[in-house]
């Protein structure tokens, strides 16, 4: 996908880019390259496969969303700003908060929305786990989402605590996405969601499946969880 077929995808889908946005994603992927060298940021360094796999992925999850009330969203792991920094680029109202366990990508993001010169972003360095027992932070958020984090059952745990009530939790999930549904109801019970909608869909060009999850947070996630750093992974609910 070349800049101007992920201009006119975005456009079919109600998303128009001006030249200043266009320009930031230009830069996005020259800062992810030029960093890439220097740590491990992501596998995916050609320009097509980044406009596609990572900036048009991560901006797939508006199509079935509505980002335009400038809601606060807080992205558990995003790595390399993946789905946050996209999301945030198409809808500058968004306030947006990131957290991660490595802070050599902490770096990287605070020097890319320098950069990219975005505002009301935010970089936290620390494990989820952690960060979500932090009342600082804890139930603070409109919506909470990650994307190649984590399998749904230990992700819950890592996200739902960050929503507010009447929040919610977006799951982005590529192939298994029902076995993952199903081995986490039990987890989404205990910490306070209920799915509300559900969707299918392929990324263009190469077709490949993605599902996307929509939770309500309808009740207080129970003071215990998240556990510590390390449990969720190694016993899911």
């Amino acid at each position: 996908m070349n800049q101007q077929q992920f201009v006119e995808a975005l456009k079919e889908k109600g998303i128009d880019l001006n030249p200043e946005q266009l320009q930031q994603f230009n830069r996005y992927y020259e800062l992810l390259v030029e960093w890439n060298e220097k740590m491990n940021l992501t596998a995916i360094t050609d320009q097509p496969s980044v406009y596609l796999k990572h900036f048009y992925d991560s901006i797939s999850m508006a199509f079935y969303v509505d980002f335009s009330k400038g809601q606060s969203i807080c992205d558990v792991g995003a790595g390399a700003g993946f789905p946050s920094i996209p999301l945030k680029i198409c809808f500058p109202q968004l306030q947006v908060t990131i957290v991660d366990s490595l802070n050599k990508r902490i770096q990287f993001l605070t020097h890319l929305s320098e950069q990219l010169k975005l505002t009301n972003v935010h970089f936290v360095h620390s494990r989820a786990e952690e960060f979500g027992q932090n009342p600082k932070y804890r139930e603070q958020y409109d919506m909470v989402t990650a994307r190649a984090v984590a399998r749904l059952s230990v992700l819950s745990e890592l996200c739902i605590p960050l929503a507010k009530v009447g929040g919610q939790f977006v799951a982005m999930k590529a192939t298994a996405a029902q076995d993952e549904l199903s081995d986490a109801k039990k987890a989404l019970s205990i910490l306070g969601a209920e799915k509300i909608q559900e969707y299918s869909f392929t990324l263009p060009v190469e077709n490949s499946e993605r599902s996307l999850f929509v939770f309500n947070k309808v009740k207080s996630t129970p003071k215990k969880y998240p556990r510590k750093p390390g449990v969720p992974n190694k016993s899911p609910l």
